[in-house]
């Protein structure tokens, strides 16, 4: 199979600019080129891209990408490797996601500053900005 670019992008669902920067960067292959210099994609090409795509929706980084990618182009070595990846991946989303939930709850907490129907300059979400009072976390939402 020998597609061309804007066939690729619609069978993989990715950005032709994209595809073009996943090659810039070594993350797919050269393609082969066509009498008339149009790129020439194959097999490879939408099984690699799938795969690169996949790992971006796990919020994957392209340096942890090309990690993968050069393991799986070595079959013959130890997975291990592919295991301290992923943990290390898991450990910086439980950091986000730890993260995230003390966003949320000092959006409670900022949140319960003001129960609205009041003018706006007595509201005390906007009052809790300007006094920087917003990462008060209330006792009902600590532990949410």
């Amino acid at each position: 199979m020998e597609i061309r670019i804007g066939n690729l992008a619609k069978r993989t669902g990715c950005e032709i600019v994209t595809i073009r920067y996943y090659e810039k960067e070594g993350l797919l292959p050269k393609p082969a080129r066509s009498g008339g210099n149009f790129r020439l994609y194959g097999d490879v090409h939408v099984e690699r891209l799938q795969f690169i795509r996949r790992c971006r929706s796990l919020d994957m980084t392209l340096r942890e990408i090309r990690a993968l990618l050069e393991l799986r182009d070595n079959p013959m070595l130890d997975c291990g490797e592919v295991n301290v990846l992923i943990d290390t991946h898991i450990r910086q989303v439980e950091v986000r996601v730890e993260a995230l939930l003390q966003l949320r709850q000092h959006l409670f907490a900022l949140r319960e500053q003001c129960s609205g129907a009041r003018p706006v300059q007595a509201c005390g979400i906007l009052r809790g900005l300007i006094n920087c009072n917003c990462h008060v976390v209330s006792a009902e939402h600590s532990n949410v």
